[in-house]
């Protein structure tokens, strides 16, 4: 029976999927498993903190409101599970692969802490100095975000080294969502800079203002890192010679490509 590389069990129809599905877990390192726990705790947390927001109230944009524990839980656990999953198709050293998704785990989760912590003292996660445990932990989620920032640029870069058991539709998938990636953190990191300023200027809530203008293009190059990788894992299910593959996939992050550019560029003209 054919062995497909890139999903390291037999390639065959949409009725394989769950087995496919399970596998990652079955037969998934202990990082990888323990990263894909506590995803499903974060995700968890989003899900109970939008429960939350529905018996509370209030509103849901703004420094202070429930969207932030909401999306924060959600959007965290996601990309925690997506980056352990994805990273099981980079070329890693034992060693450093247990090292960088450990990291990357606690980073995520002391961010989501964090956010999660604030909302519930209903005072603003960043920009808030206004108190020295608020100074405390806006500093905390800073250095957390750098972790996340340099995680993510050593994987981009692993991402690119060849592995002779991964196919190249993958392969191509995990770089393009990995720069994807690369450039949302940068507008994240832009984010909080700017806004950072603004507040040492002394306009905390011009910050709050400042710093809506990237978020959609933070958000549009966030979960590439999902969607490509994943199309290249059910496009094996699909009985394609692996050339075709590798066009659809090229095609894919064309589109994608296409798409965030036009955001990233509305989003900067109100940015700058």
């Amino acid at each position: 029976m054919k062995t497909d590389v890139i999903g390291r069990r037999p390639a065959g129809t949409a009725g394989r999927m769950p087995a496919a599905l399970w596998s990652f877990w079955s037969t998934g390192r202990p990082i990888e498993r323990l990263c894909y726990g506590l995803g499903g705790v974060l995700f968890a947390s989003g899900l109970l903190h939008l429960c939350v927001f529905a018996v509370d109230g209030g509103p849901w944009e703004g420094p202070v409101s429930w969207r932030k524990p909401v999306t924060f839980g959600l959007s965290f656990g996601l990309t925690l599970v997506t980056i352990a999953w994805v990273a099981s198709f980079v070329r890693l050293g034992a060693r450093a692969r247990t090292r960088l998704l450990a990291v990357f785990a606690a980073a995520c989760v002391l961010e989501t802490t964090l956010v999660t912590l604030q909302a519930w003292r209903h005072v603003p996660s960043h920009f808030n100095n206004e108190t020295a445990l608020d100074t405390v932990i806006t500093r905390f989620l800073a250095f957390g975000g750098v972790t996340l920032v340099v995680v993510i640029a050593w994987l981009t870069v692993a991402s690119f080294r060849s592995a002779r058991d991964v196919a190249p539709s993958m392969t191509l998938a995990v770089r393009v969502g990995f720069v994807a990636l690369d450039v949302a953190l940068a507008a994240g990191a832009a984010m909080i800079a700017k806004g950072m300023v603004v507040v040492a200027g002394g306009d905390q809530q011009a910050a709050y203002t400042v710093a809506e203008a990237l978020k959609p293009a933070h958000a549009v190059t966030m979960h590439a890192i999902l969607v490509l990788p994943g199309l290249a894992w059910l496009l094996t299910f699909a009985r394609l010679p692996e050339s075709r593959r590798v066009r659809v996939i090229a095609l894919a992050s064309a589109a994608y490509g296409l798409a965030a550019t036009l955001v990233i560029a509305v989003s900067l003209v109100r940015f700058l």
